[in-house]
């Protein structure tokens, strides 16, 4: 496998990375602490073609290969996780999903809107009783005549003010288990349908996190993704997409911590000499970069995979679990290396060390991507058939 990036990458990167510098770090500070980012964001995310990046043009995106789309996860956390984490659920988890799974007619009046930045969609799994066991949803969906009448309740769940679609899940058939579960795409405007913001939370404060409420909402039939019953199956694809940039995005993060980090420590002195000269905050340095390079080739080789359209469950639960694992410890190393400023809003390592937490707990616990990696080495675990997967690259018009 070769790594090196395309002139095009490289110049993706550069973009997004002159972006993030220019329109994200002067203010992500004013905007953590007030709670929210200014909406002209998204606005940039869809001029410089960030929204749809690997979707194919003839569905409104940029036409890049799915490490594009790591590269924009990685530049964005970067600046901080709030966009990265945007850019994740938006395209990660809604719009590969309907490029994976939805009819031409759905690609065509929800993907395109979407991969243009003209919509934003977002993704509605996790319950107040439901997280990493998906089987204990409790939201249904029942069938009448032409449309399906969904209630239930999701939580945890980013953009939920800020979406116009939501890809929702809920039991159809509540006897078949995971076999039960059924996909719909959900508007915004669908009487019965309402959703609150979730406050205080640790970390990622800039986002927009909350509960999505459905009331007696009634679907089209049409708007169902996949047929009865292959809910599951859907899930756990979008996982699959969704881990990947949440991999990709701990990259930036390990990578803000190294700037500061050394930064700080060429210029701080104790001792009678730069605190970059001692052995034991060299060592915290020395496992940035280790975790760093460690995580960009998990990461860049699970969107080979993805490229060549190959199934990549393992290689993506394997990036996903150690990169943020990396990132966490990044921060706290951070944090440490700055001492008692680490623990002020003066640097924003501490704002680092908080964001990195929520990765390494939702699309899989840590714990959760433990147990499959274990299940996989024994022999317990194997990749089935998903029926759909992502188109390969380059895309075929």
């Amino acid at each position: 496998m070769n790594f090196d990036f395309s002139d095009e990458q490289t110049l993706l990167r550069k973009t997004v990375r002159q972006f993030v510098d220019n329109e994200i770090i002067s203010h992500i500070s004013e905007w953590d602490s007030k709670g929210g980012f200014d909406p002209k964001i998204w606005d940039r995310l869809a001029e410089l073609g960030l929204m749809g990046v690997c979707i194919p043009e003839k569905y409104g995106g940029s036409g890049m290969d799915y490490n594009s789309l790591a590269i924009v996860c990685e530049e964005l956390e970067r600046g901080d996780t709030t966009f990265r984490t945007a850019v994740s659920v938006h395209t990660g988890l809604n719009s590969m999903t309907l490029l994976q799974w939805g009819t031409e007619d759905q690609k065509q009046r929800f993907l395109i809107p979407q991969a243009k930045g003209e919509k934003i969609g977002a993704f509605g799994l996790t319950e107040p009783g439901a997280g990493s066991d998906v089987a204990a949803l409790s939201s249904t969906a029942v069938r009448d005549g032409d449309e399906y009448i969904l209630n239930g309740q999701k939580t945890w769940i980013s953009l939920c003010d800020a979406a116009d679609h939501f890809i929702v899940f809920a039991y159809t058939d509540k006897e078949k288990k995971h076999q039960g579960i059924s996909a719909f795409i959900v508007e915004r405007d669908r009487e019965g349908f309402s959703s609150k913001a979730i406050k205080g939370k640790y970390g990622i404060r800039a986002g927009n996190t909350g509960e999505l409420f459905f009331e007696d909402v009634r679907i089209p039939a049409e708007n169902r993704l996949g047929e009865e019953g292959e809910g599951f199956k859907i899930a756990m694809a979008s996982l699959d997409n969704g881990r990947f940039t949440v991999a990709a995005g701990a990259c930036g993060l390990i990578s803000a911590c190294l700037e500061e980090s050394v930064r700080y420590a060429q210029t701080r002195q104790t001792f009678g000499k730069m605190i970059g000269e001692h052995q034991l905050v060299q060592q915290m340095i020395a496992r940035m970069e280790a975790g760093y390079q460690m995580s960009r080739l998990l990461v860049y080789r699970a969107g080979e995979l993805k490229n060549a359209g190959v199934r990549n469950t393992r290689e993506t639960s394997l990036a996903k679990w150690q990169a943020c694992d990396f990132a966490n410890q990044a921060a706290d190393d951070a944090v440490q290396i700055h001492g008692a400023y680490g623990y002020s809003d003066e640097y924003p390592v501490a704002r680092f060390l908080r964001n990195s937490k929520a990765p390494v707990i939702y699309e899989g616990t840590r714990e959760i991507h433990t147990i499959m990696q274990a299940e996989y080495v024994l022999g317990m675990r194997e990749d089935k058939s998903l029926n759909k997967m992502l188109p390969k690259w380059p895309f075929e018009e």
